[in-house]
């Protein structure tokens, strides 16, 4: 399975590369790119849901309003998972580093995916303005405000640079409970497991009613919670 998974990125981003001259890159990456969440969960026998997106606002639904989706992170197939499953096409804040790693960071680029430099707070904050106004423009967003995946399964705490990011764009943060992830394929092991992923997506929360960071990230946090506890058996 792991093995499958594994060969299914080059595929996936060559398929990419030869839709850009006919799609341009973005288009190209959100017509191939969430063929390989789906090729997986077939081969590996991880069925994907995705529940509450009909309860959502229409602007939302039919991409008129831009958001950033705020999600747990338990798994390294969490971003390609989101990517296959969300109606709508969303980029990712990611580390600097993420796109000198051969074939993922080439989609990463291809997609618009916004880079941070995290061990500079100056670029890092510079990135957040630029990313703001890409919001504004229209893009769609995923955080993982833990800023990385979970060793044990239970959320750790949240970074705030997604949060002033969100104050900052002035749009809906949608909070998202990714689950099954820490089954199907923990961190530090690379062995996939069959298994189930199940998205669920909360109602909107605007940044406006919180105007103190601690305070929206805390509500944020709170909805993802919630939103894990209702979903588990």
């Amino acid at each position: 399975m792991t093995v499958w998974a594994g060969l299914m990125v080059p595929c996936t981003v060559i398929g990419i590369l030869l839709a850009v001259p006919f799609l341009g890159p973005r288009r190209a990456f959100f017509a191939v790119g969430p063929w390989y969440a789906r090729s997986v969960g077939w081969f590996c026998r991880i069925p994907i849901t995705l529940r509450g997106w009909e309860q959502l606002p229409a602007d939302i639904r039919e991409g008129r309003q831009p958001v950033i989706f705020m999600s747990n992170h338990e798994s390294q197939l969490d971003p390609p998972v989101l990517i296959g499953v969300l109606p709508l096409p969303a980029v990712y804040i990611a580390k600097k580093e993420v796109k000198y790693i051969p074939f993922v960071g080439w989609a990463a680029m291809l997609a618009g995916v916004i880079f941070i430099d995290r061990r500079d707070r100056d670029r890092a904050m510079r990135s957040i303005h630029a990313a703001a106004l890409e919001i504004r423009g229209g893009k769609n967003v995923v955080i993982f405000p833990e800023g990385t995946r979970s060793a044990t399964g239970r959320m750790l705490p949240f970074k705030k640079g997604g949060f002033a990011l969100a104050q900052d764009a002035g749009v809906p943060i949608l909070p998202l409970a990714t689950l099954g992830g820490f089954q199907v394929l923990p961190r530090g092991t690379a062995r996939i497991r069959p298994g189930r992923y199940d998205v669920v997506v909360g109602a909107p929360v605007d940044p406006a009613a919180y105007p103190e960071r601690d305070a929206l990230a805390e509500e944020v946090r709170r909805r993802i919670r919630a939103l894990i506890e209702e979903a588990r058996p």
